[in-house]
């Protein structure tokens, strides 16, 4: 079994929480609950005939009032920027959070624009979005109300870090 750290990052009210509970539970609750710190959950998956740990780490929001926390990406695997398609500015505190981030640790990186259930409300064309999506090594649209590309981001991060792990062999 390989066990693989992944940490969650983002603005607060992204849908962090929200993801995680989907991914590991398939539940989803309306109710908002802030974190504080961090909350550890875990996954075992099957991936290219070998479980996989996952162990993520849900990181508490980060906004204009907080800073970034880099310790807690020791040891991490991959990490996840998780952004809100109907708040334009948790894509700037997103991509601000992937800059600091990829200073402290090269590990591969995701970018999940969640909240695919409700309209869109950003400033940025396609081909913004798009220059975006480059500085990530996956990017998914997701929906932690609904499941929508949920369970495929995590198998798909997995798969890329098994592949990562057994080129390390």
């Amino acid at each position: 079994m390989i066990q693989k750290k992944i940490c969650l990052f983002g603005a607060s009210g992204v849908g962090k929480t929200s993801l995680i509970s989907q991914f590991v539970q398939g539940i989803f609750s309306d109710k908002y609950l802030t974190t504080i710190g961090v909350k550890v959950d875990k996954k075992l998956i099957e991936c290219e005939q070998q479980q996989v740990q996952l162990m993520l780490w849900d990181i508490e929001g980060t906004d204009r009032y907080s800073v970034f926390q880099e310790r807690y990406l020791r040891g991490a695997s991959a990490y996840i920027i998780v952004v809100d398609q109907t708040r334009t500015s948790s894509l700037i505190e997103g991509i601000d959070i992937h800059s600091l981030a990829k200073q402290v640790n090269g590990c591969p990186t995701v970018l999940a624009v969640n909240k695919s259930d409700l309209e869109q409300h950003w400033h940025w064309n396609e081909r913004q979005l798009t220059d975006y999506q480059a500085l990530f090594d996956l990017s998914f649209n997701t929906s932690a109300k609904t499941g929508d590309n949920v369970e495929l981001m995590f198998q798909q991060l997995a798969e890329l870090l098994v592949a990562e792990h057994q080129s390390d062999d």
